[in-house]
């Protein structure tokens, strides 16, 4: 990844292999300057429907692998292939209800509710209610499709 300075100490990221800009770093004195993200990167999906999965953080929008944060609209309906991923997930449900099947139980997570998942845990989402659901998704480190391990 190139990187073109934009004045001060702004640097301008192109990624060639994704044809886009892609963040602006910036250094003060060797401290790191906060970085608006003005527009989240729309990331396809796994699933049996299409979900929108819009990255404000993470290995896609910011290049960032410790951490991603993104926002999740999935239809009712939609459910996911079962994984066992090597990262922790925390999830906050906006509006609807997600399902979060594990090797036990089937919980089902309501708008203003959370819950998280760890690293070496099978779970499978769906969304099978009529609204669907939106929700916030962090993971650490960050989600990647190398280390999700979803079934075949």
């Amino acid at each position: 990844m190139e990187r073109r300075p934009i004045g001060g100490a702004f640097f301008l990221c192109w990624d060639p292999i994704r044809n886009r800009t892609k963040v602006v770093v910036s250094l003060t004195k060797g401290k790191l300057m906060p970085h608006l993200v003005e527009k989240p990167t729309t990331i396809e999906a796994a699933g049996n429907l299409p979900k929108i999965i819009q990255e404000f953080f993470g290995r896609v929008t910011s290049d960032e692998a410790g951490v991603s944060i993104a926002k999740m609209k999935s239809p009712q309906g939609w459910e996911e292939p079962g994984q066992r991923p090597e990262f922790t997930e925390y999830t906050v449900v906006l509006k609807g209800a997600l399902h979060v099947q594990t090797e036990t139980e089937t919980l089902v997570v309501k708008a203003g509710q959370a819950i998280c998942t760890h690293p070496g845990e099978w779970v499978r989402y769906a969304t099978p209610d009529p609204d669907g659901a939106e929700y916030i998704a962090v993971c650490l480190p960050a989600f990647s499709p190398d280390t999700v391990h979803r079934d075949a």
